[in-house]
């Protein structure tokens, strides 16, 4: 028997282990920045709108071969046309509204909404969506806050994302409720040191056996 096809944004999540969250301020360190991430096995780019510069990087970024590139810290359908139109092939948000949710429906974009508790899981259920951001991970309860919040939900699947870093990464992705995590430890803030970033995508690259092949 076929197993189903995943949705699209589920195959966005199990694309690499950890999907890194970038704050960019300077249009000119995104196509290095994402070269590295891409070159070290992280295809997956998650640009938070929270710098001017953030749709002109989604824009630059998707110039570059490999690289699957979406918009964080989407706040409502302003913002999400706003980074459809900057050609966004993902949105991820902090939380999730009912207004912001059904324009991300309507507009067909692969879309993994913030949660933090039960009753947002359930917001999500009730729109259709069964795939969601854990945010803020750690400071939401950490690892023993998603297992309690995950058990009741049996087909419902996460990706981790706040405080999250290489260490404890391995503790989420071994959980059976997540399919990858987020994180931003892999690119500091200030001109990129590019083989850094390199090096530090393919150690959270190597993290995913389990999780890619889950």
């Amino acid at each position: 028997m076929s197993l189903p096809t995943p949705s699209p944004i589920e195959a966005i999540m199990r694309t690499a282990p950890v999907i890194p969250v970038l704050v960019i301020e300077d249009v000119a360190h995104a196509v290095p920045i994402a070269e590295a991430l891409v070159a070290g096995g992280l295809p997956v780019l998650e640009v938070t709108l929270r710098t001017p510069a953030a749709l002109d990087v989604i824009r630059a970024m998707k110039t570059v071969a490999g690289a699957i590139v979406g918009a964080g810290t989407v706040l409502n359908p302003a913002d999400l046309d706003a980074a459809l139109a900057a050609g966004s092939e993902f949105i991820v948000s902090p939380g999730l509204t009912k207004r912001l949710g059904k324009a991300a429906i309507a507009a067909g974009v692969p879309f993994l909404p913030g949660t933090a508790n039960a009753g947002d899981v359930m917001r999500g259920l009730d729109m259709g969506l069964d795939r969601f951001k854990f945010f803020p991970a750690e400071a939401s309860g950490g690892l023993a806050a998603l297992k309690a919040i995950a058990a009741p939900f049996g087909n419902v699947r996460f990706c981790p994302t706040g405080g999250i870093t290489l260490d404890s990464a391995p503790q989420w992705l071994a959980l059976d409720a997540v399919l990858g995590v987020g994180g931003s430890w892999m690119v500091p803030k200030g001109p990129p040191d590019v083989p850094a970033i390199e090096a530090a995508a393919r150690a959270a690259s190597a993290l995913g056996a389990k999780a890619v092949a889950r």
